[in-house]
């Protein structure tokens, strides 16, 4: 049977760690998720990242899924933005739940019928309006169609990031909608929506109070939230804070914090911080 630690995270109520891929390839992915046993999801980036939707993210959902039962719930971000209420994104959510995602994060949805248009398209009937078909969808999960058919609607999670101005405007109904699992914040585009700085590292203290604002709006209606990281020290700082879903860093960022280092280490160079208050080898 299928593992989904995400899943386990969010109905034990306990913070869920995990990491961003952004490079493409199935060995990249499966090396990722591979990499820890305190990865609990790992979200394959089809809008900023170079994996592409179609072919990509299929090809790594499956490397991921080849890990067996200590394999992370994949998550993947589709790049259609905005997710429309007349239902031009659908194809997308359908594409990378039928590969076997275990999860699904819609970009830049700002209004409640956005949101409806998401969670419709990740739902079967009577919830939604996803169709049935795919002959790979539940030998990825490890379980036959009935029972896919018969937990999908409550397995596979549904989230669409709060990165607007329009989307703080509209968050109690972006919340109140059924069946959306969670909400998603994004700090860089948030704070440019809002007129501020992206965060170096930390975001503005005033799109930090709509930061905690924003979560505790979510669990008011009892959903989780979810926030971008780009450090272990400030995953474990919002993970105090009470977030859900925390993102550590990123396979790009990752890789090159690490040959920094270890070349600085090599020439006996000594650790800096740019003017970003990042630190630099």
């Amino acid at each position: 049977m299928a593992t989904h630690p995400l899943l386990h995270a969010f109905r034990s109520s306990k913070p869920a760690f995990g990491v961003w891929v952004t490079l493409p390839g199935v060995f990249n992915a499966r090396t990722v998720a591979a990499s820890s046993p305190h990865l609990s999801w790992l979200a394959i980036d089809c809008e900023h990242g170079m994996t592409p939707l179609h072919g990509g993210a299929a090809e790594s959902i499956q490397a991921i899924a080849g890990l067996g039962k200590n394999a992370p719930s994949t998550i993947v971000r589709i790049p259609a933005t905005g997710a429309c209420a007349d239902g031009s994104a659908n194809w997308q959510i359908k594409y990378v739940l039928d590969a076997g995602a275990r999860g699904v994060v819609v970009p830049m949805v700002s209004s409640a019928a956005q949101a409806k248009s998401v969670v419709a398209a990740a739902r079967f009937p009577p919830a939604g309006i996803r169709g049935f078909g795919s002959p790979f969808t539940q030998t990825t999960w490890g379980m036959s169609a009935a029972e896919y058919l018969s937990c999908a609607n409550e397995s596979v999670l549904v989230l669409v990031q709060i990165e607007t101005a329009e989307a703080v405007q509209n968050l109690q109904e972006i919340l109140s909608v059924d069946g959306l699992d969670g909400v998603f914040i994004g700090p860089f585009d948030l704070s440019l929506s809002l007129g501020f700085p992206v965060p170096s590292p930390e975001p503005h203290p005033e799109v930090e109070k709509v930061i905690q604002d924003i979560k505790n709006a979510a669990h008011a209606k009892g959903k989780k939230c979810a926030f971008y990281c780009t450090s272990g020290s400030q995953a474990a700082r919002r993970a105090k804070e009470g977030f859900d879903m925390i993102n550590v860093t990123s396979d790009s960022g990752a890789m090159t914090d690490s040959l920094a280092r270890g070349l600085a280490e090599a020439v006996g160079a000594q650790a800096e911080t740019d003017t970003d208050g990042q630190v630099k080898y």
